[in-house]
C-alpha cells in the first residue's frame, strides 16, 4: 500500500495572512484636484512550495494593481496574499491542480478585500478584483510550458 493509499485525500486550511503588502500614490494629492478616470491593469501569480514532509504548503497570490491616468501613475498596490494548506492523501500529479487553481480560489476573496480597503485608504472608489479562472489559468501555463522554445 503506498503513502498515498493510506490516508483519504483531503485539503485543509491551517491559516490566511499578508505575506507582503505595498500602497503608492506617487501624485497625490494633485490627482484629486484633477478628473481623471485612470485605466487599471490587475496582474496576478501564483506560488507555492512545500513546508513539511506532512503535507503543509505556502501557496502565494500575488495581486499587483496599477491606475494609470494619461502617463501618470494614480495608484499602485501590490500584495501577497498567503496560505498554508495541508494536501493530504493527493498524489504528486494532482497536486500542482490543488496548490493552482484550489488554493487561489481560497485565497482571492482575501486578496479581493485588502486590495479593495487599501484603495478605499487611499481616497479612491471602490476596486474590486473580478472573479478569476484559475482551471483557464492552469491550463494556459501547462500548455505554454510544453510549447517548444524559439529562438
Amino acid at each position: 500500500m503506498t503513502e498515498n493509499e493510506k490516508r483519504p485525500a483531503s485539503m485543509s486550511l491551517e491559516r490566511i495572512y499578508v505575506k507582503d503588502i505595498s500602497y503608492e500614490s506617487p501624485n497625490s494629492p494633485h490627482v484629486f484636484m484633477e478628473k481623471v478616470n485612470p485605466q487599471t491593469n490587475v496582474q496576478l501569480n501564483i506560488s507555492h512550495r512545500q513546508l513539511s514532509e506532512d503535507g503543509q504548503h505556502e501557496v502565494v497570490l500575488a495581486v499587483s494593481v496599477d491606475a494609470k491616468a494619461q502617463d501618470k501613475t494614480v495608484f499602485l498596490v501590490e500584495l501577497q496574499q498567503a496560505g498554508i494548506f495541508l494536501l493530504q492523501g493527493i498524489s504528486e500529479e494532482d497536486r500542482p491542480k490543488l496548490l493552482e487553481i484550489a488554493c487561489p480560489n481560497v485565497l482571492l476573496p482575501f486578496a479581493r478585500e485588502a486590495v479593495n480597503d487599501l484603495v478605499g485608504k487611499g481616497g479612491f472608489p471602490q476596486l474590486l478584483i473580478n472573479p478569476v479562472n484559475f482551471e483557464a489559468l492552469y491550463v494556459q501555463k501547462q500548455a505554454a510550458s510544453k510549447q517548444p522554445v524559439q529562438h
